[in-house]
């Protein structure tokens, strides 16, 4: 297996491998709590935060783990991880921990973290572990976050309410509200409007994608039309 440079496994993560865009895994906590920016970044920062910890951990024992018992022992990290972060949470995101609920614990049996300790971790060192991790829990973050805003924008009228849960209360003026008077838009923060939106934001996906084909394309067919000298 070739090796991929650490720019490929950015790339990867954020936009060729994406797992919300391109591997479609994780839906049902992108899908349930995307309601709005702020709980959006704070399920995709704690799945982040999984992943780092899971990859890391599942990296450095790689050599020492038998290849019969890798996934018990791999789900057993996860669940440990995510029962810290979910203590944390409690503790000092309670009112935001309140909010996602179930979710967080859901963590552990997120397909992406899980396939991301088979398919990379397990065959790689520490820091090209490192460096997937953030790329996937990043990139999943930011189709959270996208989704998030997409959806508050429309549902709400707003950006970053109730950042306060997550910022502390000096966030509380962070809120930016589009449209005054605004009655919302109720298909946007219902589930039905989570499908739409992460439609949408895979069609825009595509698009880019296929418009950056047509112009490598193009550049491929005037490079072999030049004379050769």
């Amino acid at each position: 297996m070739s090796t991929r440079s650490y720019r490929r496994i950015v790339a990867d993560g954020f936009w060729y491998n994406n797992p919300g865009l391109v591997q479609l895994l994780g839906l049902c906590p992108l899908l349930a709590i995307s309601g709005t920016v702020v709980n959006a970044l704070g399920l995709g920062l704690a799945t982040t935060l999984t992943l780092v910890a899971s990859n890391l951990s599942v990296s450095a024992i790689r050599n020492w783990v038998r290849p019969e018992i890798r996934i018990p022992v791999y789900v057993l990290i996860i669940a440990s991880v995510v029962t810290a972060i979910e203590l944390a949470m409690n503790a000092y995101f309670h009112e935001l921990y309140l909010i996602l609920g179930i979710f967080i614990p859901l963590i552990v049996t997120n397909c992406a973290i899980i396939g991301r300790a088979e398919a990379f971790a397990s065959k790689n060192p520490m820091p090209r572990a490192l460096v997937d991790a953030l790329a996937m829990g990043l990139g999943f973050t930011a189709v959270l976050v996208a989704l998030g805003g997409l959806r508050e924008a429309l549902g709400q009228g707003t950006l970053f309410a109730q950042a306060h849960l997550m910022f502390g209360d000096m966030a509380r003026g962070l809120t930016l509200t589009l449209v005054e008077d605004y009655r919302g838009f109720l298909l946007a923060v219902l589930p039905p409007g989570a499908f739409i939106g992460l439609g949408l934001l895979l069609a825009l996906k595509n698009a880019v994608d296929e418009h950056l084909e047509r112009r490598a394309a193009r550049r491929r067919t005037a490079m072999a039309e030049q004379p050769q000298t």
